[in-house]
């Protein structure tokens, strides 16, 4: 956001992770005297201010400087034109924090580091060694709780001392062999990572981000200290789950109390009380406000509030599905965070991860997975690689339902017996491994080493917990509700049109003749596509028998998830990637169905 500044005005630039206290601080500097305004040709809101000789800018948290999605691709050019930066940082959660730090430093711009948090730090018997990742970065850095208000002042008078950070001796030999005229050091390093095209600078990318996990890990383990000692009881507990005798056993259980907590009580109780509400009440109250304007009959009345309606379906789809799920996901997730589990399992699971191409990080996308493929596939950014990325985005596709869908489908087989539901859990997991198996095989590259460091096991923090749930769910909602929005406007208009009609014809004779299923089956197909369990809730009324129900679902399943992960996906792996990923999944869908239909009835 360029602007012109007043002679001896320095553009300050607050940097930091999501939900590190950035906005605290940028109150205190700032004050009440605040402009927010959009990014220019983006919807993303940057806020302005000043202190002192300073232009303050706050930036979008991030987890790198890069150009993933509109809100780094605004931080990197509000980044690119800072005098200093002021990076905060988790001092509870450096082991994350330190990865956008260490880009910062080797960025060539001066450089600040806050470590907020600090009384958190405290509490939780964590011991930090400022004074050492001080001499390890090369630039000042400054303990401070932001929410008490305690070491702002020092804070804000370290600002002067900026200076321009350590760069690793790999880094900076790259940065000397590339180096350009009229390219500052920040453009070419972002070059070097694949994040700007300039001629003759290789994409070095993977090899950069490795260097740097691994610097982040080396430094976590010279200045963190644990020093909960007298806790003896969590520090076993801690060293057993991450061994299979007791981890695995603990793992299942802590799955199915997910399973309880999301698929049962959010995606059943809540999502059918609010459903509730919003057909009986709401839906009927907008169609009146609606009708009172224009025709229900006319076509923009049918996009507004007809079946499929922007005004209808997509409200009562937000409020009524995703929110409770969302919710409830992130509410559990955020407890396994913060009470240090999370990082155990994918420890756990790290070799069995490598079977398939991915390492024990990916347990997270997976896991979300069964609340939301939608957001799912966004998490996909924390994996260490792109053929890692690639390969967790397929197997999310392919093979993970949704906790909507998953809920349809339960109710459905567990009406046939627990015969019929434990095969469909094999049949899914053994096409998940196949498929997995195969990516790793066919794609170049190897799976990358997990890094990652483990925290001591702890009681969670309640405010902390309901902190990261809301702020993550406010987020998900902003970032995917637009694209169901889509959705519901894209099947409007395909049923306005009769679209929809011919579409069901043309998959009739494949349903029918090959996978041996109604013909009314392809509708619900089709209707998967837009939402998932709206294609599991298709099957409900049709008379099927126990073999047919099984090739329903699980042919279901293997389908191309709803318009809003399709969207997601083409969106992180640009239209060529993530067509095949949308032709692959019809394609292996239908070939299982059909072979299973085949043989079973």
């Amino acid at each position: 956001m360029e602007k012109n500044l007043k002679s001896g005005t320095k553009r300050l630039v607050l940097v930091g992770n999501p939900n590190v206290g950035k906005s605290v601080v940028f109150n205190y500097l700032t004050g009440k005297y605040v402009d927010v305004s959009n990014f220019p040709g983006t919807t993303v809101d940057i806020s302005q201010g000043t202190y002192k000789n300073y232009q303050v800018m706050d930036t979008p948290g991030i987890y790198g400087v890069s150009s993933f999605n509109d809100e780094e691709k605004v931080a990197r050019e509000v980044i690119l034109q800072a005098d200093l930066l002021l990076n905060i940082v988790d001092g509870v959660h450096l082991e994350r924090d330190l990865f956008l730090t260490l880009q910062l430093a080797e960025m060539g711009i001066p450089l600040v580091v806050a470590v907020n948090m600090m009384d958190e730090v405290d509490r939780q018997g964590i011991k930090l060694d400022l004074e050492a990742l001080e001499d390890i970065l090369g630039v000042p850095v400054v303990p401070i709780a932001a929410a008490r208000k305690t070491g702002l002042e020092e804070m804000a008078n370290s600002l002067c001392l900026a200076k321009k950070g350590n760069k690793s001796s790999e880094v900076k030999k790259l940065l000397e062999t590339f180096t350009l005229k009229d390219i500052s050091e920040a453009k070419l390093l972002l070059a070097l990572e694949g994040d700007f095209k300039i001629e003759d600078i290789p994409n070095k990318r993977e090899e950069i981000y490795l260097l740097r996990r691994k610097r982040v890990d080396t430094i976590c383990k010279k200045i963190v200290c644990y020093k909960d000692g007298n806790n003896i009881f969590a520090e076993k507990l801690g060293d057993k789950l991450i061994k299979p005798i007791m981890g695995v056993p603990i793992l299942f259980i802590m799955l199915f109390l997910a399973y309880k907590i999301i698929g049962v009580f959010a995606a059943g109780t809540v999502v059918d009380f609010l459903e509730g509400l919003m057909t009986t009440y709401y839906e009927p109250w907008i169609r009146a406000v609606v009708g009172s304007f224009i025709s229900l009959d006319s076509m923009l009345g049918q996009l507004l509030v007809g079946d499929f309606g922007v005004l209808t379906m997509t409200v009562t789809y937000i409020v009524g599905l995703l929110l409770p799920l969302v919710v409830a996901f992130y509410l559990l997730l955020s407890i396994l965070e913060d009470s240090g589990y999370l990082p155990r399992v994918a420890t756990l699971l790290d070799r069995s991860f490598h079977k398939v191409g991915l390492n024990g990080r990916a347990v997270i996308p997976m896991i979300l997975g069964f609340g939301c493929v939608t957001m799912a596939t966004i998490s996909t950014r924390i994996l260490g690689s792109d053929r890692e990325r690639l390969i967790a985005i397929v197997l999310l596709s392919l093979t993970i339902p949704c906790s909507a869908q998953m809920g349809v489908i339960t109710a459905m087989l567990s009406a046939l017996g627990f015969g019929y539901f434990l095969a469909y859990i094999l049949i899914m997991l053994a096409i998940f491994v196949l498929a997995g198996t195969a990516l790793n095989k066919l794609l170049p590259g190897k799976t990358t080493d997990l890094l990652i460091d483990i925290p001591p096991m702890r009681l969670p923090l309640l405010k902390n917990v309901w902190q990261k749930t809301w702020s993550k769910s406010l987020h998900f909602l902003s970032e995917a509700g637009p694209l169901f929005a889509i959705g519901s406007l894209l099947i409007g208009l395909l049923q306005i049109t009769g679209v929809l009609e011919i579409l069901q014809q043309l998959a009739a004779p494949i349903v029918v003749t090959w996978m041996k299923l109604p013909k009314e089956a392809a509708t619900a197909f089709i209707m998967g596509i837009i939402r998932r369990d709206f294609g599991a809730a298709g099957f409900f009324n049709m008379a099927l028998t126990k073999q047919q129900t099984l090739v329903a679902m699980t042919t279901l399943t293997l389908f191309v998830p709803c318009i809003a992960s399709i969207v997601v996906v083409l969106k992180e792996r640009g239209f060529k990637q993530g067509l095949g990923v949308f032709i692959g999944c019809i394609g292996i869908a239908f070939l299982i169905g059909g072979i299973m239909a085949q043989v079973l009835i």
